[in-house]
């Protein structure tokens, strides 16, 4: 969809549709004519509007505006609204636009009072208009017919130079969150690593910044990365480190390295079956990583930044690891595998050691759909923030609370790295039933003792489960490009 912001008289406008959020103390702004303000005030006197948080009215052919149609809005009853109520409003006007027969939408920025900046407001705004208008039909037979709408226009009676840059932002995040969302719904018949690895190499094509290499599985295991190995041996499909480097300026990079098990079987440990297709899913830190990687090159950000996405199947056949194994991973460190369906961590440790030893990072965030105790903790509402830095977990949750993307922080006590404890090895991969999560994260904290680290569990976040709106949801895109625009001085 094309975006816009516009100061010109609201009169002479062309529009289908102009769209003003009004709650139930709203004063109508003085930019809209006086017969079209007294059209509005009557419609509301009549009852049919209040104003209610959710409601929508439309009203056609309204006198004084060239705008076919109005579009009122509720916003409740409060006389300023926060951050995540405009992102839901903006979301659910998009919605109604969408389902309309409006082509061309003006979104009115005056109507209501937002805690928020002007530039906030149009940044976050065209970012969930987008993902509101987002569809997957790649593998419809009969596509459902597009949506009417084609353009969104942001409207304020004062002119400001920042809006065109905090427009160009919005749409940047919004196209990374749109990849990382396709890389997650695709199928995994489709979507296995070797995949990923090719669309990491067509995005290295597309930036003239970003550079893509792949260490092959054989490459892995020569190097020593055998907790890696150890999952992706399991699968006929060869599994990969893909890394993606970005040089928009010099000195140490930033990483995300993130979790790509593009299906996820339990291995030995097999999952039930309920529900286990969304186990394709379970790449959803990886698509995270893509969909960051892509923002970035988009708004050409001036900083260093190396990518890494550790991607292989989980699978059981003849060759797969059993629980009893124990394997040597790259920092040297060796695992006793209780239960093969705690992979994910066994090929993040080694890409963490990876990234370390070839990079010399400043700051290493690992991304991963980690634990199910970490839905039972928090549910889908926030993902976990793990960090053995506080300014960098604070700066991570200063991101998530900006865009609506929020974390939640989390411990790393040593006082729960005793269930790591094995005794026929340096560790085992599993801590036993309490706090799941967070020896899930303590065991990653083993390789990364050395370097600003932080891991994000978006077991509960990376995708909505069943029902019609059943998907991945690109998260946290939103708050991983927030935190780099940060560190690059570009917010």
């Amino acid at each position: 969809m094309e975006y816009a912001i516009s100061h010109s008289a609201l009169p002479k406008l062309k529009a289908d549709c102009l769209v003003l959020p009004l709650g139930s103390a709203s004063t109508l702004p003085e930019a809209l004519p006086d017969e079209t303000r007294a059209s509005v005030q009557a419609f509301i006197k009549t009852g049919d509007f209040s104003g209610k948080q959710g409601q929508v009215s439309w009203l056609h052919n309204p006198p004084g505006v060239a705008a076919r149609r109005l579009l009122l809005v509720g916003c409740g009853d409060k006389t300023e609204l926060d951050g995540q109520a405009w992102q839901r409003l903006v979301t659910g006007a998009t919605k109604q636009l969408l389902a309309s027969p409006v082509k061309q939408a003006v979104l009115m920025l005056d109507t209501v009072k937002v805690t928020r900046e002007l530039d906030w407001r149009v940044r976050e705004g065209a970012r969930v208009a987008e993902e509101a208008s987002y569809r997957f039909d790649d593998y419809r037979s009969k596509p459902a017919k597009a949506a009417a709408l084609r353009k969104l226009t942001f409207w304020h009676a004062q002119r400001d130079a920042a809006l065109r840059q905090a427009l160009k932002q919005g749409r940047a995040v919004a196209a990374g969150t749109a990849l990382a969302r396709d890389l997650g719904n695709m199928p995994p018949n489709d979507c296995y690593p070797e995949y990923l690895a090719e669309r990491a190499k067509a995005l290295g094509k597309e930036y003239d910044k970003l550079t893509v290499k792949i260490v092959t599985q054989a490459q892995a295991e020569k190097m020593g990365m055998g907790a890696f190995h150890a999952v992706a041996k399991g699968s006929t499909r060869e599994g990969c480190l893909i890394v993606m480097e970005y040089k928009g300026a010099t000195g140490k990079p930033v990483s995300l390295v993130g979790k790509g098990i593009t299906f996820d079987t339990g291995g030995i440990s097999l999952k039930p079956g309920a529900n286990m297709d969304e186990m394709k899913y379970d790449m959803g830190g990886a698509a995270s990583v893509f969909g960051t990687v892509k923002t970035v090159c988009e708004l050409g950000l001036p900083i260093h930044l190396v990518a890494v996405v550790a991607a292989a199947e989980n699978m059981p056949d003849g060759g797969a690891t059993r629980p009893g194994d124990i394997v040597k991973t790259l920092s040297g460190q060796t695992v006793e595998i209780l239960n093969t369906d705690a992979e994910g961590r066994l090929v993040l440790c080694d890409a963490l050691t990876y990234v370390q030893q070839k990079y010399k990072p400043h700051t290493v965030i690992d991304i991963a759909t980690l634990t199910g105790a970490c839905v039972i903790a928090l549910g889908s509402h926030a993902q976990a923030v793990y960090a053995n830095d506080d300014v960098l977990r604070e700066s991570l949750l200063e991101a998530g609370q900006d865009t609506g993307d929020r974390g939640w922080p989390m411990p790393l006590w040593e006082d729960y790295q005793s269930q790591l404890d094995s005794p026929f090895a340096d560790m085992q991969n599993i801590g036993g039933p309490k706090g799941g999560s967070i020896t899930a994260a303590c065991f990653l904290h083993r390789f990364a003792r050395d370097v600003n680290w932080a891991h994000l569990d978006i077991a509960g976040t990376a995708w909505i489960s069943g029902g019609k709106d059943k998907g991945a949801t690109g998260r946290p895109v939103p708050m991983l490009t927030r935190y780099l625009i940060n560190l690059a001085g570009k917010g």
